[in-house]
């Protein structure tokens, strides 16, 4: 068992701002949007000119996923931090090393932001909805995990649980 690259609550903290930048970008483009589709030049100028309408199309997609960034946001800050070494079994929040073929990884369990690097790199994002995660949930330190990705089979030990 390693020393972890970082700690649950700096993890959670970095995983919160990543996620608010990725809200942040957003915003300002559903703002050019919305400007874009009210402009004096979106106006048509005959009956087959679609811009102002693609345009409205557009924003309201990007409100939906701001929505929906909104609460993973507000989800990832209210995810609970415990002191390290008391879960017995991973679950949302939980740290995880684990040995797949003979390399050491870390995963952090969220349920949002699946597939980010923080700590340098050094960790990756595994989301409860996603083939690993779900995999992982309820598992204890010795158990194997196989998860089915891109047409392999993948074997990670879970080695200890942070």
């Amino acid at each position: 068992m390693s020393t972890p690259p970082a700690t649950r609550s700096a993890l959670r903290a970095e995983l919160a701002q990543r996620l608010q930048r990725d809200l942040d970008v957003l915003e300002a483009a559903h703002r050019a949007t919305l400007e874009a589709a009210t402009h004096e030049e979106a106006k048509p100028e005959n009956d087959k000119d679609t811009r102002a309408l693609e345009q409205s199309y557009l924003a309201r997609g990007q409100a939906m996923r701001i929505e929906e960034m909104r609460r993973a946001v507000g989800e990832v800050g209210a995810m609970t931090v415990g002191t390290s070494g008391d879960a017995s079994a991973v679950g949302v929040g939980a740290l995880v090393e684990a040995d797949e073929d003979g390399t050491g990884r870390w995963l952090y369990v969220a349920a949002h932001g699946g597939g980010i690097a923080l700590a340098s790199g050094r960790v990756q994002v595994v989301t409860t909805s996603s083939p690993l995660g779900r995999a992982l949930v309820g598992r204890e330190v010795g158990d194997a995990v196989e998860v089915d990705a891109g047409g392999r089979t993948r074997t990670l030990e879970i080695v200890a649980i942070h």
